[in-house]
């Protein structure tokens, strides 16, 4: 079987799921990296060990919860069909939102640990020369993390890329909306169809082998690089 007559379209699903939700996660992950980083509220442990529950729970348990919270006949979703008439269950966007929370310690904890191991004079600097707490963290922070940063970044997109159950468990099986590729390996696996199986399975192989190459040399190269302290 030729290369064009396989279906691309679960592949072209994952690589859109997979981008969409890292920079969602950025977006979302930085402000709570930040705060579990500096912070010193009695409560940070409850926030930390939420942040880190998708680490320990069965993709099948937390697909099973988030199914009934978006569910149009429960909680969230229910609201959401009631006065927007929004239905995310079976949905590209019940997938995103599914992927977001599956994949937020991979995006949390590195951007966490790279806020911690700045030195402090850094942000102490920085306040003195009267930036205010964003512009700290966008000019002065950030710049100086770019090995966290790249770490939290492809390791949620390669882990996305990956989901099984909590995709399958919201989003089903539909071509074309919610049939990424680890379904779709699934599906042929199923159906005795190996050498499609094989297929979408090689490139997943080749997509994270290069994503985590990616991290390795992206490294080397900032730890080889001149140290120098930026935006203070």
């Amino acid at each position: 079987m030729s290369l064009a007559q396989f279906d691309w379209t679960p592949l072209f699903l994952s690589l859109q799921l997979a981008s969409v939700t890292t920079l969602i996660l950025l977006v979302i992950g930085v402000p709570i990296a930040y705060f579990l980083a500096y912070s010193r509220n009695r409560y940070k442990p409850v926030l930390e060990a939420l942040v880190s529950m998708p680490l320990v729970l069965p993709p099948s348990v937390l697909g099973f919860y988030l199914l009934l919270a978006l569910s149009p006949q429960h909680g969230v979703g229910a609201w959401l069909l009631a006065h927007f008439d929004v239905r995310l269950v079976f949905s590209f966007v019940g997938i995103v939102i599914g992927s977001v929370i599956f994949s937020l310690p991979f995006m949390v904890q590195p951007l966490q640990a790279g806020f911690q191991q700045l030195p402090v004079s850094i942000k102490e600097a920085a306040h003195t020369l009267g930036l205010g707490r964003v512009q700290t963290l966008l000019r002065v922070l950030l710049p100086n993390m770019k090995s966290a940063m790249l770490s939290a970044l492809v390791l949620s997109f390669a882990h996305t890329i990956g989901e099984f159950g909590v995709v399958l468990m919201i989003g089903g099986n539909l071509p074309g909306v919610t049939k990424v590729a680890s379904i779709a390996i699934y599906d042929e696996v199923e159906g005795l169809n190996f050498a499609a199986a094989h297929f979408y399975s090689a490139v997943l192989v080749a997509i994270s082998f290069v994503v985590l190459l990616l991290v390795y040399v992206g490294r080397r190269r900032l730890a080889l690089a001149p140290e120098t302290v930026r935006g203070a």
